[in-house]
């Protein structure tokens, strides 16, 4: 009766695990649990998104290893697959898979997780949730879920903490999403590209929506291609009218596992097909072995008569001989004798002519023993053809896993190329900053010794302007009756090499 939207499925969930968890969750009472009862109802919601829609839920072994996989993957630790194989082997004979009470069970013993620290297996627990519930798109682990934004109206750079679902783009103030700051919804017609280095700011791209474009910088360029590709990924789901990636990929998945399973039954009806070929050709091979028998029996048969004819023959002929001796003293009995011989001949020559038939018949036997062999050979030929196509198929995918091999050394060499390449630029860009740590420098220095000799043109001014006016005032004309015209030697003459002096020594 719940519709869609109509409430809050988090709630819901915690609700459902609340009824049935006291009654079929047993964890270890000790306190030896791999898991926290958190980290298992989070478990129990994973489980029930990745099971099979119909009831009594059970998740298949394809999907229990893909799990274990994403969390282990989130720990960086390998999952032992043969160990899973085993142990799914056991446990899901005759359900086709694991329910969810089985499935804690087994991961709560620690079989599969032996050897982790429970805040490790709690970290992964939430970050699969995150992806596969919460559809979480793009959430990099710190410090790579950080970018820089640049702001609408004060155009100023900002660090803030982005997280990508389909549908919305939404950053915080920092990783633990206490404060929001703001989202960037995504719809079919929102667009990425990526932006050229400027503003001091590197590994820029844009998000380009109908009413705003959002600029922003990753830390390097592998976090810009990971946080575009999952961008035009949540626009792509958006176009096509997905709202989870992940319900689609576990169509996908579904689907996948529905042609391996007609694919494996075609092959049991052809393996079957093959055997009843087999069995019809071991039967056919008996029919001409009968066949042959009868006909080794037919020629006994032969041979015998001829030779029980040549008896007949020859004992005839012994007793013509004695009745032509004896003609002439009975010829009445000859004559009812070569009647009676005259009815055996006859007799004689149907015998011959039904051996003729049963060699003729004989002959056909023998012709479709030919064809059969013919046919069998033809079987066999189809047979190699299919086994050589079988060889050079193998031998491309060796040749295609070499490539492969070969590209993957290639890719890691150039990955150390660039690394070194980019320390060196590091190298270059230290001592070119710190060359202009000495350009500044000298700059102040250089500022300094102006502003002083600035200072002392201003000085050498005044001292000028006030010389200036003592010789304005010395140069008064004196006037007619003063008695001390003779004292300074002439007057104005007295002062003339002091002011050439004076200019002089300005210039």
């Amino acid at each position: 009766q719940v519709e869609e939207g109509a409430f809050v499925k988090e709630n819901f969930d915690e609700l459902c695990w609340t009824l049935t968890a006291k009654k079929n969750y047993k964890p270890d009472r000790n306190g030896n649990s791999i898991i926290t009862h958190q980290d298992a109802f989070k478990l129990w919601c994973l489980f029930n998104f990745l099971s099979e829609d119909k009831y009594p839920l059970v998740m298949v072994p394809d999907e229990v290893e893909y799990l274990l996989k994403k969390i282990c993957t989130a720990m960086n630790v390998e999952l032992n697959s043969c160990e899973l194989d085993d142990y799914l082997s056991q446990e899901s004979q005759g359900q086709g898979g694991l329910t969810v009470w089985q499935f804690l069970d087994m991961v709560n013993s620690g079989r599969f997780l032996r050897g982790i620290e429970q805040e490790a297996v709690s970290m992964a627990v939430e970050e699969v949730y995150q992806e596969i519930i919460e559809d979480v798109l793009k959430q990099a682990r710190s410090p790579h879920g950080y970018l820089w934004k640049k702001g609408q109206l004060r155009r100023n750079w900002s660090e803030r903490w982005f997280t990508l679902k389909p549908s919305v783009l939404s950053y915080y103030m920092s990783e633990e999403r206490k404060e929001k700051k703001g989202s960037i919804t995504l719809d079919k017609h929102c667009c990425v590209e990526v932006l050229p280095d400027r503003d001091g700011k590197r590994c820029m791209f844009c998000v380009k929506t109908s009413s705003r474009t959002y600029e922003m910088s990753a830390s390097d360029t592998r976090q810009r291609q990971e946080w575009t590709l999952a961008i035009q990924t949540a626009i792509r789901l958006q176009a096509e009218g997905k709202k989870s990636l992940h319900k689609d990929l576990k169509q996908k998945r579904r689907e996948q596992r529905e042609q391996r399973e007609q694919r494996k039954a075609a092959k049991e009806e052809e393996t079957q097909r093959l055997k009843q070929l087999q069995e019809e050709k071991e039967r056919k091979l008996q029919e001409l072995e009968l066949l042959k028998e009868a006909q080794r029996q037919a020629e006994i048969l032969l041979q015998e008569e001829e030779q029980r004819r040549r008896q007949q023959h020859e004992e005839m002929q012994r007793t013509l001989e004695i009745q032509l001796r004896e003609a002439e003293q009975a010829r009445a009995s000859m004559q009812a004798e070569m009647v009676l011989k005259e009815a055996e001949a006859e007799r004689q020559r149907k015998r011959i002519l039904e051996l003729e038939d049963m060699q003729e018949r004989l002959q056909e036997a023998l012709q479709q023993e030919v064809k059969a062999r013919q046919d069998e050979e033809a079987v066999r030929y189809a047979q190699a053809r299919l086994l050589a196509e079988e060889e050079e198929k193998l031998k491309q995918l060796m040749k295609l896993k070499e490539e492969q091999e070969e590209y993957i050394i290639k890719t890691q060499r150039e990955k150390q190329v660039l690394k070194q390449e980019m320390e060196n630029k590091n190298k270059c860009l230290e001592e070119a900053q710190k060359q202009l740590e000495e350009v500044r420098v000298n700059r102040q220095r250089v500022d300094q010794d102006v502003m002083a000799a600035q200072r002392k043109l201003r000085q050498a001014s005044t001292n000028v302007k006030h010389w200036n006016v003592q010789m304005n005032r010395l140069m008064h004309p004196i006037g007619p009756g003063d008695k001390r015209t003779n004292v300074s030697g002439g007057g104005f003459a007295g002062y003339q090499p002091l002011l050439s002096q004076r200019d002089s020594s300005l210039k």
